[in-house]
């Protein structure tokens, strides 16, 4: 029924678009009776949507090797060309098409027709729920995948990239989110709690950690490697395969998703076979390695293929209309989005969005055991206008009806799912360095190596992973990155930035600079810094002391003797000392380490990049993103608890995430069950959260909820920087396949 009403507006859209464009033409020479050019409308409809469900498939696997943005834009020369063939059909060669004509009605046609098909869909829930049935039945007689749900359950982990734990409280207490709303209310079958992440809170960090056991010697989004002379950054294929690499290395287990899994849309593995726009593959080449197959999954129906291309536009149109916007109202904070930056934020937020659905589904579909992707269209445009502004609630919006998406997907698959929702961080806003001190990170810097300093501060590049994720669907290079910041002369200082968190380093002096050598060739500098108002804090390495952090009015505390609530990093919560002493057993730990400010009573934190929406230093709550998962499975601090042997309170760092995550795989695959019957401390229900102001333990309104992470001797509360033993494979030799040199 659907079909015939479908073929019937194609139709009628041929017909008004035959009476409109004098150069497209549906009759003979002669002219031809009202019913005759009706039947030839009818014939044409129905020839170009048989062409375009027969050999688009074909076409669109035959262009896989085309980036997928031209991919995208071909989209319309290609459609235009099956409707030429269509007409061509026509018996007594009664349609007639220029090729630019027949590119625009092709255009109009499908758009319309996807219109109709989903507004037909959206009125009809047994019509959409029949056409994923018989999806879900293809996608197993092509697999052999046996029919039924009696197996064991597989799962499936969705990262919402840059969501932190309070805005997505928020978000579902708003009705933003419905989806996530009812799993929050759902008290007896979901649970929600916030985790700390490292002091590197940024995806490279976080996500290496998840999917590989350990992101040891990963300082930051960006770092510099003096041994090399490279600049590592965690969105370039090159460093994310090698960070991968090493990860694997040190674990010597092949990642998370290693038995049957998938890894979607992110920056790493995870050890997976199957994978669609996975970062570190964009590095690799030859077969297996392709990360872009995962368009075709997508591209292959035209009807999604125009969509997401009208969708795109649309996107682009919505950003600078919200920008324009923004100007005239006087927004502040506020950073510049020309250039580039609409397309880049729809990239994100539609075509990654909808080719990280699809593949998931199709991944369900297939009943594969472990799914991990990411969803990174909050984050690109938290980035930009802020965690909590209204285009930020927005793509919450349309997020959570990609989950809805997905949780009925899981309705129809040949397995029960277990859904899990997660995050890697979360964001802190505020205005940045150069908007507010009219200075960037390098001119201060500069300032007190005592170097010229430009008098108009010039803007510093946001870490973005969408702006290379679009590079890598361009097949444009993102290869090595440009001179490091301030490399300009042989002891100039390489500046680099992530987030709110700067790192220096001296090129010319060998390992780790120290304080007094800092200080014999720069006396000003380290005080310059420190003494800032938008600086928090500086770890450096002191010939006398070990490793000191330094603070304002000559504040200097040993590593050793850090305490939270105490001295420089007295602002920045619980767990704060721990982070940092780990980050400093880093064999690449920068010269300097800068961490911004951080002012508890608002919650904001001066990004060195043009960001209003920050993270990847401490402060705020970039630190606290969250963890949701049904309570069939073992609560985080059961499983931390049992395999450390002593009560853990919270979990902190994305490792520990890494080994819950683990141990819900193996709950699910083998004969595993939850360590407690009701997959729960026992304790009485409550979600986790974040103190209020004036409560106890809370240094600032970011603070978490639980007692002390760790204390002077440099204990963490989850301790260690690799994976248990029982998590690790049989060895170096039976790692993830290709990973090694």
């Amino acid at each position: 029924m659907r079909v015939t009403a479908v073929w019937a507006v194609s139709t009628v859209t041929m017909l008004v678009l035959a009476g409109l464009l004098p150069d497209f033409q549906l009759q003979a020479a002669d002219g031809d009776s009202v019913t005759r050019t009706a039947f030839t409308a009818a014939w044409g409809a129905g020839a170009f949507g048989l062409l375009s469900a027969l050999v688009w498939p074909v076409l669109v696997r035959a262009l896989l090797i085309v980036p997928a943005l031209v991919l995208g834009a071909l989209v319309f020369f290609l459609n235009g060309s099956l409707l030429w063939v269509a007409l061509r059909l026509i018996p007594d060669d009664r349609g007639h098409a220029d090729p630019e004509t027949a590119v625009v009605v092709a255009a109009v046609m499908s758009a319309v027709a996807s219109a109709a098909s989903t507004a037909l869909a959206v009125r009809d829930d047994d019509a959409y729920w029949r056409r994923l049935s018989r999806l879900a039945d293809r996608r197993r007689r092509r697999e052999r995948t046996p029919d039924g749900r009696d197996g064991p359950p597989g799962i499936v982990f969705v990262q919402l990239d840059g969501v932190g734990h309070d805005v997505l409280v928020r978000a579902a207490a708003e009705g933003l989110m419905p989806t996530v709303a009812a799993r929050v209310d759902d008290r007896a079958g979901h649970r929600l709690t916030p985790w700390t992440t490292d002091w590197s809170s940024q995806t490279g960090a976080s996500q290496l950690a998840i999917l590989h056991g350990s992101n040891f010697d990963v300082p930051a989004f960006r770092w510099y490697e003096k041994e090399t002379g490279t600049v590592m950054v965690s969105s370039r294929p090159a460093s994310a395969l090698e960070m991968q690499r090493r990860a694997i290395a040190l674990t010597h287990d092949g990642g998370l998703l290693t038995a049957d899994g998938a890894s979607r849309g992110n920056l790493f593995s995870g050890g997976a076979t199957q994978l669609a726009l996975v970062l570190s593959m964009a590095a690799r080449r030859g077969k297996g390695h392709r990360s872009r197959a995962g368009y075709f999954a997508y591209f292959s129906d035209p009807a999604n293929a125009v969509r997401t291309a009208l969708s795109f536009v649309a996107e682009v149109a919505r950003e600078i209309g919200q920008s324009v916007r923004a100007r005239i109202r006087k927004d502040l904070p506020r950073v510049k989005r020309g250039g580039l930056y609409p397309f880049i934020r729809a990239f994100a937020t539609v075509v990654e969005r909808d080719v990280v659905v699809a593949a998931v589904l199709g991944d369900m579909f297939a009943g594969r055991g472990a799914v991990y992707a990411d969803l990174v269209a909050y984050d690109e445009v938290a980035h930009h206008s802020g965690p909590h502004s209204r285009d930020a609630d927005k793509v919450l919006a349309r997020l959570d009806r990609s989950l809805g998406i997905i949780t009925r997907a899981a309705e129809h698959a040949p397995r029960p799912y277990r859904i899990v929702l997660l995050s890697d961080h979360g964001q802190s806003p505020g205005e940045t360095f150069a908007s507010r001190y009219g200075l960037t990170l390098k001119d201060l810097v500069r300032a007190g190596c005592g170097l010229p300093v430009p008098r108009r501060a010039q803007r510093t590049r946001s870490a973005s992973e969408a702006r290379d994720a679009v590079r890598i669907a361009l097949h444009r290079p993102v290869g090595e990155p440009p001179q490091p910041e301030g490399a300009a002369g042989l002891f100039d200082p390489v500046v680099l930035a992530s987030g709110n968190l700067g790192l220096l380093s001296f090129p010319d002096l060998e390992g780790r600079a120290s304080r007094e050598e800092i200080d014999r060739r720069h006396p000003a500098l380290l005080g310059t810094l420190a003494n800032h108002p938008g600086v928090g804090f500086l770890l450096v390495r002191s010939e006398e002391h070990g490793s000191v952090v330094l603070g304002r009015r000559g504040e200097e505390v040993p590593l050793s003797e850090l305490t939270d609530g105490e001295g420089p990093i007295a602002v920045f919560g619980p767990g704060a000392a721990d982070a940092v002493r780990r980050t400093d057993s880093f064999p690449h730990v920068a010269d300097v380490m800068v961490n911004s400010m951080y002012d508890p009573a608002t919650g904001t934190v001066h990004a060195f990049e043009e960001q209003i929406g920050s993270h990847g230093g401490l402060g705020g709550r970039q630190s606290h993103p969250f963890l949701l998962w049904p309570r069939t499975l073992s609560d985080p601090l059961d499983v931390l608890s049992a395999e450390d042997g002593d009560t853990v309170t919270a979990v902190v760092g994305a490792e520990a995430v890494h080994r819950v995550l683990a141990r819900w795989i193996r709950e699910l695959s083998g004969p595993q069950v939850p360590l407690r019957a009701e997959g729960f401390t026992g304790t009485e229900w409550a979600d986790e959260r974040l103190p209020e102001d004036g409560e106890p333990g809370a240094a600032g309104p970011d603070a978490p909820d639980a007692p002390d992470a760790g204390g002077a001797d440099g204990s963490r509360t989850v301790p260690g920087t690799g994976v248990p033993a029982e998590l690790r494979g049989p060895g170096a030799d039976d790692a993830f396949p290709g990973a090694r040199d």
